[in-house]
């Protein structure tokens, strides 16, 4: 476990399976049948071709580092008192795109296509977020 503040998300009907799964140590994400899209962030039809015919799959938990940065200064207590820290946007192996925080590392080792892999931070609410180190 990072650091990092882990305030408990909001959870919806079509977030639910995600954050259930996060408990688990699993990294799901959504696929449309219709037209096979990988879908993130969790939601009730397929942004391609408006199916509804959504499936949940388990990830690998591993991609690359797509864009960062290191935030130096933070404003507010919780955030402030961790820097710095990497903000990234991790490429999924399966495609999309999430915005995470990178963790376990000097953050000035931190690139571009570096690979990652998902590591949990628990938010002590029955689900943890979804953080990456590099691998």
């Amino acid at each position: 476990m990072s650091d990092l503040p882990t305030k408990p998300p909001r959870t919806n009907e079509d977030s639910a399976p995600f954050w259930a799964a996060t408990a688990e140590g699993r990294l799901t994400l959504q696929r449309c049948a219709a037209c096979d899209t990988v879908i993130w962030w969790p939601r009730s039809l397929c942004p391609e071709c408006s199916s509804f015919d959504l499936e949940w799959f388990d990830a690998t938990g591993e991609g690359s580092v797509y864009s960062y940065t290191v935030v130096h200064h933070s404003p507010g207590r919780r955030w402030g008192a961790v820097t710095p820290y990497v903000l990234a946007y991790v490429e999924l192996d399966e495609g999309p795109r999430l915005m995470t925080n990178i963790v376990d590392c000097d953050p000035a080792a931190v690139a571009i296509d570096t690979r990652v892999r998902v590591v949990w931070d628990d938010t002590g609410e029955g689900n943890a977020l979804p953080r990456f180190t590099p691998i």
